[in-house]
């Protein structure tokens, strides 16, 4: 008999993430009575892929295929105690002809049955012991024609007590096994006995419960009924008493009249909770449990023990059933399998209620059956009740058509073609927009799988090669997923010539649960794609994340499909609704850890993200961002997007990849903003030269202590001093950080602030600086401590002095009491009206000059400010002082503060 099946998951997926390696399997999510669900509320089942074996299995012992006609006539005369089935009935033979009756039989009245011989099943506690397991599987059965008992289930029923082993008539008039009660619900209770016999009218699941809150109070008072109720299904499943019990005590405790649905859903629920499968039967391991006695004793069975058990369950509550054989998609169904000139396989129920035929099974809807294990495993799952036909058909074709309950019967041919879909893909709403088919054919190398939802959905896959005795999980990527809000698409590209599997699987968006197994596909591929070496993805899809707005992000429309770019550079811009703060990451096939962080450079404003990438390779890559809101900084990072870039040609050179060590703040953001930096004059976080300098200007409107600092991946060749290559002036709040190159290629200029002199300097951001110019920029001048806020150079710039010259110097001070500059003679500077300090000295011969200043005319220490170098013309070269060590190592010298008793003189 056929069953779900679920597969293993040693490592259960919970959030974004690889797949285990091992995962032909299935996830589930618990909740606190045991019961699974997928995320969406409701408990959902696993099929199986691989093969197991199939069995026969007759129907409540039974070998026979129908009824001959002569047995239809010897049920025309049976008795009355011959329609239910007693614990005489498991040594009796003849089961078929005991069962049937005609339809003609519906509308006769029933006389009274004779006592029966009190050989009840044993009582035990079997119904106690059904806790931890669970079950989807079922062997083969013999095709079996609808038992004319479940046909004469006989409308107009007087109460019956057995009293002594003496049945006796009395009490009061019953309806469903209820005391008959006045109002609309007993109304349409006598309609319900009234259609009995009804004609194969489908009914809708949606318009039959359309008060949800309805359905599952019946359903948890049925949990919650719990032992009391199961014990006694045993004593009172197979007695002759119209009104059980379990049924009258269970329905009042959620409705004082109820309907035929709350006892179908309440018969359905002890069923699929007291019965276990019968997985030892199935294997061959024991004799398999098939009549409705064996199923109660023993406390198993396999499907057609299900069915026969809620047939007689039905019968007991006066619900019109019938069982209905044929095959089912479950333990050991590979897609491709042909039904054509076979037995059938599986069985379960149709039932008519106010009118209009169902189905359900009972088998499907009690668990799963993991065979690795060989257990069963219990776990309820509400879809198998009442299921639409329209869902029921793509699991479970009926021998015959009618039963199907479709308006345009599925030919057998057709159900074999079918996308095997479980009851996960229904219940979170999930359409197949394309394929039609299970069996897909690449066009191209490649093909695709596209689905729709009205409800955030995750997903993800996994894709097998098939061949004659296994199945190989594909490592690497060969599929490209892309969800958005209302859709998801899966571009196959298999990386050989064969055969392969492809399973789905998802979960309802915005939870943290785990994915359930929801359809599954044959991919049949002739020609693949060259190798393309697809980066994995570890983060389920491609392009933004489904969530992406939640998190923060503007929508974007692009990004799902893979950017080709013509040479090695890519900029990623998303724009944010609130500060988010992002982290990026590269992959691709040569490309190691380090050297990847070299290929990326981020800039974080507090309306938009950007990321600049560098290529250094041809071929595909990966960029994940991730993000998380600003001021949250103790939260994690989530993964927000996905891109995968096509480098076509013209690669970056590794010599020009990014500075090492680049901070997540390149160019002004929200730190520079927090610091009270404004109005930069580059705002990007790359910034290019062709002249070998450059000035960057901003307002520092709360008055912080700027540094800045250049440097370079390999020191520049000529040994030149990169300290000396930038000069930061300071006027009022407006600031320019000056930047000399000595020779091209790449800088990181970092730029720090200290609000206090005690404090340390917290860096703020980083610019990226290109240098395309082949001659190098001479170095500024050296700048001492009291070089400071508000001290501007204006004249000369350059550090370097050609001997023997006279220079103009120009500076603001502000502060300063005298101001002179010092070589092989001193020249005093001049205060002019604009507040400049300006003047003239000669070079010389001498090695070095320097400006110095009196901050106190009263003081004989004077701050050294800057001070430049002056060439050595034989040389050719830089000489410095004689004294530049005392320089290096006076720390008076170092810091630009000296005694000069000479010129105080």
């Amino acid at each position: 008999m056929e069953m779900a099946v679920v597969l293993n998951a040693p490592q259960p997926l919970k959030g974004p993430g690889r797949l285990p390696s091992n995962a032909s399997h299935q996830w589930w999510v618990s909740d606190d009575n045991g019961n699974n669900f997928n995320g969406t509320g409701a408990s959902v089942e696993a099929c199986p892929l691989s093969g197991m074996k199939s069995q026969t299995c007759a129907f409540h012992g039974e070998s026979k295929r129908g009824h001959t006609q002569a047995e239809e006539g010897q049920a025309e005369n049976a008795r009355p105690q011959d329609l239910g089935v007693t614990a005489q009935s498991k040594h009796a033979s003849g089961h078929s002809s005991d069962r049937s009756n005609s339809n003609k039989q519906m509308s006769r009245a029933v006389p009274k049955p004779q006592a029966p011989v009190s050989t009840s099943p044993t009582k035990g506690s079997v119904f106690e012991q059904w806790a931890s397991m669970d079950s989807d599987v079922q062997t083969a059965q013999t095709k079996r024609q609808l038992s004319d008992e479940s046909k004469a289930q006989v409308s107009t029923a007087t109460k019956k007590n057995t009293v002594g082993g003496a049945e006796q008539e009395g009490g009061a008039e019953q309806e469903g096994g209820v005391e008959q009660e006045g109002g609309a619900d007993s109304a349409r209770l006598q309609e319900d006995r009234a259609n009995q016999g009804c004609p194969k009218r489908p009914g809708s699941r949606k318009k039959l419960i359309s008060n949800r809150d309805d359905f599952h109070r019946i359903d948890t008072h049925t949990i919650n009924a719990g032992k009391e109720v199961r014990a006694k299904v045993q004593e009172d499943l197979f007695s002759t008493d119209d009104c059980p019990d379990y049924h009258r005590g269970s329905v009042h405790g959620f409705r004082k009249t109820p309907r035929y649905l709350d006892l179908a859903l309440l018969q359905h629920r002890i069923l699929c909770t007291t019965v276990e499968y019968d997985v030892s039967g199935y294997l061959g391991l024991t004799e398999e449990v098939c009549s409705p006695e064996r199923v109660v004793e023993t406390g198993r069975g396999i499907c057609c023990g299900y069915s026969s058990v809620c047939l007689h369950m039905c019968k007991a509550v006066g619900v019109e059933c019938r069982e209905v054989a044929g095959h089912g998609k479950g333990v050991g169904y590979r897609q491709g399998r042909s039904y054509q000139n076979t037995k059938s396989n599986h069985s379960w129920n149709a039932v008519c209620l106010e009118g209009h035929w169902y189905l359900l099974d009972a088998c499907w809807g009690a668990g799963t059956v993991d065979m690795d294990n060989r257990v069963f495993m219990k776990r309820y799952n509400e879809f198998y009740f009442l299921t639409d036909p329209e869902d029921f058909i793509n699991s479970h074709c009926p021998d015959e058509e009618e039963w199907q309950l479709l308006e345009n019967p599925v030919k057998l041919e057709e159900f074999e073609r079918m996308v095997l879909k479980t009851s996960a893909f229904y219940q979170l709403r999930l359409t197949l927009i394309q394929p039609r088919h299970f069996l897909l054919i690449t066009e191209n190398g490649e093909a695709s799988i596209s689905m729709g939802f009205p409800q955030p959905v995750d997903f993800t896959y996994q894709i097998f090669q098939r061949s004659c005795c296994e199945q190989k999980e594909l490592r690497g990527s060969v599929g490209l997923l892309t969800v958005t809000q209302t859709t998801m698409k899966l571009r196959l590209l298999p990386p050989a010539v064969g055969s392969f599997e492809v399973m789905i699987f998802a979960r309802l968006g915005n939870t943290s649960g785990m994915f359930g197994w929801v359809c599954s596909f044959q991919v049949e591929c002739s020609k693949p794609q060259p190798a393309k070496d697809l980066p994995e993805n570890p983060y389920l899809c491609w392009g933004m994340q489904r969530n992406a707005e939640a998190l923060g992000l503007e929508p974007r429309v692009c990004g799902s499909e893979v950017a080709v770019l013509g040479g090695g550079t890519f900029e990623l811009v998303l724009h944010t609704a609130r500060p988010l703060m992002m982290l990026c990451e590269l992959s691709h096939k040569d490309l190691d850890q380090n050297l990847a962080k070299r290929c990326l450079a981020t800039q974080i404003e507090a309306d938009k993200l950007t990321c600049h990438v560098l290529c250094p390779y041809t071929g595909y890559y990966r960029l994940s961002v991730f993000v998380r809101d600003y001021e949250r900084a103790g939260d994690n990072f989530s993964n927000a997007g996905n891109f995968m870039l096509y480098c076509a040609g013209n690669p970056i050179n590794l010599n020009e990849l990014f500075p090492p060590a680049l901070s997540n703040w390149c160019g002004p953001g929200i730190s520079t903003d927090l610091a009270g930096l404004s109005k930069f004059s580059h705002t990007e976080a790359i910034v290019s030269t062709q002249q070998g300098q450059l000035d960057i200007t901003f307002r520092n409107q709360h008055d912080l202590d700027i540094h800045a600092v250049l440097s370079k991946e390999h020191r520049p060749r000529a040994g030149h001093d990169l300290t000396r290559h930038v000069f930061l002036a300071h006027a009022r709040t407006e600031v320019m950080v000056s930047v000399t190159l000595p020779e091209p290629g790449v800088y990181k200029l970092s730029l720090y602030a200290s609000a206090a002199p005690d404090e340390d300097y917290a860096p703020l951001c980083d610019f990226v600086v290109r240098n395309g110019a082949e001659a190098g920029r001479p170095a500024f001048p050296r700048t001492y401590a009291a070089w400071g806020k508000g001290d501007v150079l204006l004249e000369p710039r350059t550090g370097l002095l050609e001997p023997h010259s006279r220079v103009r110097l120009r500076a603001r001070v502000p502060g300063a009491r005298r101001v002179c500059a010092l070589g092989q003679q001193t020249a005093e500077l001049h205060l002019d009206d604009s507040g400049v300090w300006e003047g003239e000295a000669v070079t010389g011969s001498g090695r070095q000059l320097r400006i110095a200043a009196f901050r106190d005319l009263t003081s004989t220490d004077m701050d050294i400010l800057v001070c430049f170098d002056v060439r050595d013309a034989a040389l050719g070269g830089i000489i410095m002082a004689s004294h530049r060590q005392l320089w290096n190592t006076d720390p008076r010298s170092r810091d630009g503060h000296c005694w000069l008793p000479l010129l105080c003189s």
